[in-house]
């Protein structure tokens, strides 16, 4: 089980969002990359950035940042937000990131997402944003209308590292984890699934580490963390104690 402190990045600043609007966004610090020393010391050992600009755009303005982040912290650096190409996963790839996170492309590019998955062997995470098991995509500004369990019956023989599951009524809410929802998506794939969306209390911590939920494979904390609302030094200690 990893837990993933989250970085959202937006126009250069360390943002959480509320219900994924991208009007109704908080700043917890003016420099992601201070932010990711600050998750370093208290003892996390995988990052999980998302670049928000590039999620709506398509395009990164904070390339800069991002490549700071890996340059200049220890972390495993899984990433996402507007990676549409196979050249944008070539060169993240090359630069240092240990996982690349397909979010839109897993819905309008299937075959890009094979051909990376071929070609960086678990390496590869879809994200997978649901309002009641419908995907959206596009920074969650867009609704497909396609049912998240058909989407990922398109992926099973695949070599995906892991499927990160959002839930985006839940996400930057506090409201606990979905468990319900990724155990349904968990029980009809065999790719782990990695929870996020309305991590909130230590209580949903210690959820994580009941033997029922070893079929996890991490989760994503954020707005709990700049809220104060968990000691993240007391989370990780849970995290490591395992499954109870």
């Amino acid at each position: 089980m990893i837990l993933f402190p989250a970085i959202d990045i937006k126009n250069g600043e360390c943002v959480r969002l509320k219900l994924g609007n991208l009007n109704e966004s908080t700043t917890y610090n003016s420099s992601p990359l201070s932010q990711a020393k600050i998750f370093e010391e208290i003892g996390f050992s995988w990052l999980h950035i998302v670049d928000l600009d590039a999620a709506v755009n398509g395009k990164s303005k904070n390339f800069e940042i991002i490549k700071n982040i890996v340059k200049n912290t220890n972390l495993s650096i899984q990433l996402g937000g507007g990676i549409r190409s196979m050249g944008q996963i070539d060169f993240w790839s090359n630069l240092g990131v240990k996982r690349i996170v397909l979010g839109t492309v897993s819905v309008t590019d299937i075959e890009l997402v094979k051909e990376a998955a071929l070609k960086y062997k678990n390496k590869i995470v879809l994200a997978l944003d649901t309002r009641e098991e419908l995907v959206w995509i596009e920074g969650w500004k867009k609704n497909t209308n396609i049912n998240v369990y058909d989407l990922v019956s398109k992926y099973q023989n695949l070599n995906i590292e892991a499927i990160l599951h959002t839930d985006i009524n839940r996400d930057g809410m506090l409201e606990g984890l979905n468990f319900d929802a990724s155990r349904s998506l968990a029980n009809r794939t065999k790719i782990p699934i990695i929870l996020s969306g309305g991590l909130s209390s230590i209580q949903d911590i210690k959820e994580l580490t009941l033997k029922k939920n070893k079929i996890f494979s991490g989760a994503i904390i954020g707005k709990a963390i700049y809220e104060k609302k968990i000691d993240p030094k007391q989370a990780l200690d849970l995290i490591k104690k395992g499954y109870f």
